[in-house]
């Protein structure tokens, strides 16, 4: 089990977990991993949300990887699918992005991308932490003419912008949209990209103080943008999450259109138009049973993957795959990008109801939601996999494993980026379901607190 990196790179509390000291160290390491990989001075892209610890962290791991020698190309407030996209575009090393995504403000975390746009290997991430833990003093540091620089390019997010509004072969006039950007890293490029569109937009929350993103806004916030929507009669309405690699969106009627909708929608109509490989989608096991029913009502293949967006990439990629997602939002068109892409996935879904010209209330219908229960038990980090030995709780989802067995399910996981066991129940009585996961949730934190 890896010491520092989740399902989504590293996080903590930033100037506490997350110290300079630590990515200082995680620089040096990272740039001397990739430095034996490839041969050669590596050139790494870095960006970040608008969190106020950007600037410290960012500091930090610059000093760290041009003491090995690397070379850093610093692009400032980004999306993260950006940066995917980016170091391609750009023909860099790999990269990195300082953010933690939809948490608060006080938490920060760094994922890294290798040259291909891809999240880092496991094999590499081991190697990082085995450099950090028992090889620092082995790195060798750079000296005269080979220490690396730094350059910036305040204008990446332009490049940025031109492949979102160039990836859908029409503009989206006549389209109202409301924009909630978590006063986060979409904050600038999305409604460019919309303008640019002539979508009619209105934006919220694109207003970044450095400790604002997330707060009550965003893809975990859905209040805001509910009303708004109602309220202003706008098409639709979508919010992005504090890094941008995720949304969700909202109806007309200000009703939530969550991943799974979203990959239904987006999904049927690439079969239709005979544009998904394999004719298949890969979700998670978080995914709603209606999703897999649908699929089977529409003759398409359905995946399962872990959570994270990084393991439903290594499940399209094992079947030649071209779309799959999260029902948190992060949705994946490989065809474009490497990653989830809050802003690519909002234009698609907007270009279908364009295409079609059906509202997004119509097209959700394609997926009947079982009700779905999700409830947090607060446990520490490191007891956080402690339930998988605890008889009491074991016992316990057994039990309730029999009970919703043929009427639903029951799904306990820890969380990769947060110190948070997840309990989800799904079945057909919203009353019941509640009670139960709230009990188990309770139980949980009793025993491993």
């Amino acid at each position: 089990m890896a010491k520092y990196f989740g399902t989504d790179g590293i996080r903590g509390v930033a100037n506490k977990d997350l110290t300079p000291e630590f990515v200082y160290n995680l620089g040096k390491a990272t740039a001397y991993a990739i430095f034996k990989k490839l041969n050669k001075k590596p050139t790494f892209l870095i960006g970040k949300d608008t969190r106020i610890s950007g600037d410290l962290l960012e500091s930090s791991l610059i000093s760290g990887l041009c003491s090995v020698g690397a070379n850093v190309l610093c692009l400032g407030v980004i999306p993260t699918p950006a940066i995917a996209y980016l170091i391609k575009k750009y023909k860099t090393d790999a990269g990195f992005v300082i953010s933690a995504s939809h948490n608060s403000f006080q938490d920060n975390g760094i994922k890294i991308f290798n040259e291909l746009g891809f999240k880092i290997s496991d094999e590499i991430e081991n190697e990082i932490e085995n450099l950090i833990d028992n090889k620092l003093d082995e790195i060798p540091c750079a000296i005269n003419e080979n220490i690396g620089n730094k350059d910036f390019n305040h204008n990446a997010y332009l490049d940025y912008a031109d492949f979102l509004a160039k990836s859908i072969d029409t503009d989206l006039s006549n389209i109202s949209l409301a924009l909630d950007c978590a006063n986060g890293a979409t904050f600038k490029v999305a409604p460019l990209v919309f303008k640019n569109l002539n979508c009619n937009i209105k934006t919220l929350s694109a207003n970044p103080n450095g400790i604002n993103i997330n707060d009550n806004c965003g893809s975990t916030h859905m209040k805001n943008i509910c009303q708004e929507v109602k309220n202003g009669k706008f098409d639709l309405g979508i919010a992005f999450d504090g890094d941008g690699d995720r949304c969700i969106a909202v109806d007309e009627n200000g009703e939530i259109v969550d991943g799974d909708e979203i990959m239904a929608i987006c999904g049927n109509y690439l079969k239709n138009n005979n544009l998904l490989k394999n004719n298949t989608i890969v979700a998670t096991v978080m995914s709603n049973l209606g999703l897999f029913t649908m699929g089977k009502e529409k003759g398409i293949n359905i995946l399962k993957s872990n959570v994270g967006d990084r393991y439903v990439l290594e499940e399209m990629i094992k079947n030649n795959c071209n779309f799959g997602g999260e029902q948190s939002g992060h949705i994946i068109f490989l065809d474009y990008n490497t990653t989830g892409d809050g802003i690519l996935t909002a234009i698609n879904l907007i270009y279908i109801m364009k295409k079609t010209g059906k509202k997004l209330s119509e097209l959700k219908k394609i997926l009947q939601i079982f009700p779905q229960v999700l409830k947090n038990a607060k446990v520490s980090n490191e007891k956080k996999y402690n339930y998988l030995e605890n008889e009491i709780i074991k016992n316990c989802i057994q039990n309730l494993q029999n009970k919703f067995k043929d009427n639903g399910r029951v799904l306990i996981r820890a969380s990769g980026t947060e110190p948070l066991i997840r309990v989800m129940i799904e079945g057909k009585n919203i009353e019941e379901i509640t009670m139960e996961a709230e009990k188990l949730a309770i139980l949980i934190e009793k025993q491993l607190n």
